[in-house]
């Protein structure tokens, strides 16, 4: 035994950095599982079934599983096909092996991103499990968990070009942008956006650059020289000749002495770099520019013409951002991860040396301001945001320590380190893990599994209008039934399905559907404005506590379980 454990050290030794990152991802890979849930959420459904239906029969831009006769824009018809392919194949089973295969790839993408990007290796991993950890409620069978790979490749291709210029990394956003167009059409105007603190630090330099080194100061000195050196070329008299080489000498001594001071300044500021923020000029930003005029035209290699470059502005005005709680403004004191997060990127940046590079801090100050705006978008800030937390805490790092950062994770990276580290990523993912064990795939108590069976085999779906709740809609057109809404709100807004684009010519369905469910409205009117013939509704709800009290005579309960009640309304 001790002969096998000296044998083990040996070979550590040798290659630790190996080691390291296989242990690394290995661990990566159990906890990204452990987080992956079993049971389906409300647009796994919908994916599901839009995906067969164009496989099937291609993308008409109208839905096909309501009964209000909408448009459509199939925002991310690409994953719905893919994840209709899965499940055809391999069924729920394939889905879930999905979910888990596509969350492992997260963590793993993040994982060597920060590891090409920072060369610290140890804190990488560290910052990918927490990164994991506050993204755990975001990972499901949707879209965004596949864009959520994409979005790290993006930040490493900009950096990458931004070092080498080569074009393997020009290609490789253009195609990134191009997917992403047609995996989830909502995040690709964002992925647009990540390019602007790389050429809003480089508009800065330049910027500085004319303020520190007055060369707008200088441009004038020599233009006014040339003026004068033209002058004194010409035909001119002695005493005119006399002032315009007196005013030639002090531009001279003038442009002497700006430069000069320029000289003291640049070797300063390279020598001392005295500034908490690194400001770098990086002339590959010019065809960083030129990358993203491309990317913009991706939104025309879809089947989905404009929708694109319309949906996110059309989703910033419907009624989804007041009323769909990912939406909402983020409220720091409800989310004590961010909180925490927030609070250490702040005391890094007042409290120490730690420097951090312009388009760092746009990066994280565009990221915060989009999560206050929308609580959702703490995912992005938590996943992208990684990237400048590990450059400033690796800067940091930096100046207590006289080796470099790899020389450093080499002295780190042991038995014991190894040691602690795979305990702590075992015992947390046994945690997630357990609970979920005995998980189905499909919550009985929150999709109407039971309800639905009934209703297809005692309703005629041609001749009833059902009335149906937000959240389990996406079951309902899953099993073939008619709905009269789901989880895809954008459908239901005004904005979306005008057939003339203009706001007053749309159904707001999902209004009224939010003012009937919180009794804003009084259902009865809703259910008449729509002609519903039959509602479906949780046993616990609003509504069916109301019918049950005050409203039976005018609906007539024709099923009930544990969790949903089915009415069929008499009179309104």
């Amino acid at each position: 035994m001790k002969n096998f454990f000296l044998k083990v050290w040996s070979i550590l030794k040798e290659e630790k950095q190996l080691i390291w990152i296989t242990i690394s991802v290995l661990l990566i890979v159990f906890f990204a599982i452990s987080l992956s849930p079993r049971t389906m959420q409300n647009d796994t459904y919908y994916t599901v079934t839009i995906g067969k239906l164009i496989t099937e029969n291609g993308i008409d831009m109208q839905d096909n599983f309501s009964w209000h006769e909408l448009p459509y824009t199939y925002p991310h018809w690409l994953y719905d096909v893919g994840m209709y392919s899965i499940y055809n194949t391999w069924g729920w089973d394939g889905i879930f092996i999905s979910t888990c295969i596509f969350t492992s790839l997260l963590g793993i993408c993040i994982y060597f991103v920060n590891c090409r990007l920072s060369k610290n290796n140890i804190l990488s991993f560290v910052v990918t499990i927490a990164v994991l950890y506050l993204l755990k409620g975001y990972i499901a069978a949707r879209a965004q968990l596949v864009t959520f790979i994409l979005f790290p490749l993006i930040i490493y291709n900009i950096e990458r070009f931004l070092q080498n210029k080569k074009i393997i990394n020009a290609i490789a956003l253009v195609l990134i942008h191009t997917l992403i167009a047609n995996l989830h059409v909502a995040v690709w105007p964002f992925t647009l956006v990540l390019y602007l603190p790389y050429i809003g630090e480089y508009l800065f330099s330049i910027l500085s650059d004319f303020i520190f080194y007055k060369k707008f100061r200088i441009f004038y000195i020599k233009d006014k020289t040339r003026d004068i050196e033209r002058k004194l070329s010409k035909d001119i008299s002695k005493e005119k000749k006399e002032k315009l080489e007196l005013k030639l000498k002090k531009l001279t001594l003038k442009l002497n002495e700006i430069e000069s001071k320029n000289i003291k300044i640049k070797q300063k500021r390279d020598k001392y770099k005295p500034y908490k923020i690194t400001i770098t000029k990086n002339d590959n930003t010019k065809w960083l520019i030129v990358i993203l005029i491309i990317a913009i035209l991706t939104g025309f290699l879809t089947p989905l013409g404009t929708t694109p470059y319309t949906y996110t502005i059309l989703t910033m005005k419907s009624n989804e951002m007041e009323n769909i709680n990912e939406h909402l403004p983020l409220t720091l004191i409800e989310n004590t991860p961010i909180l925490c997060t927030l609070i250490i990127v702040l005391t890094i940046l007042i409290f120490t040396n730690s420097k951090i590079a312009l388009a760092d801090l746009f990066m994280l100050g565009g990221l915060c301001y989009l999560m206050f705006s929308s609580r959702r978008q703490s995912s992005v800030f938590v996943l992208i945001g990684s990237i400048p937390f590990i450059r400033i805490t690796t800067n940091l790092i930096k100046q207590y320590i006289k080796d470099s950062i790899e020389d450093t994770n080499k002295k780190i990276i042991n038995l014991f380190t190894i040691f602690v580290a795979i305990a702590i990523v075992l015992s947390l993912g046994i945690k997630f893990l357990k609970p979920k064990m005995n998980d189905k795939y499909i919550d009985k108590h929150s999709y109407p599994v039971e309800a639905s069976e009934w209703i297809l085999e005692n309703l005629d779906l041609d001749k009833i209008k059902l009335y149906n709740e937000y959240n389990y809609g996406s079951y309902l057109l899953y099993k073939g039934i008619p709905v009269f809404i789901d989880s895809r709100a954008d459908l239901y807004a005004p904005e979306f399905n005008s057939p003339t684009g203009e706001k007053g010519d749309g159904k707001d369905i999902f209004s009224d559907f939010l003012n009937c469910s919180n009794i804003g409205t009084y259902y009865g009117e809703i259910f008449e404005k729509y002609n519903i013939t039959h509602i479906i509704l949780y046993a616990n709800s609003k509504v069916n506590m109301l019918i049950e009290k005050a409203d039976s005579e005018k609906y007539k309960q024709i099923y009930k379980d544990d969790d949903f009640v089915i009415y069929e309304i008499l009179k309104y």
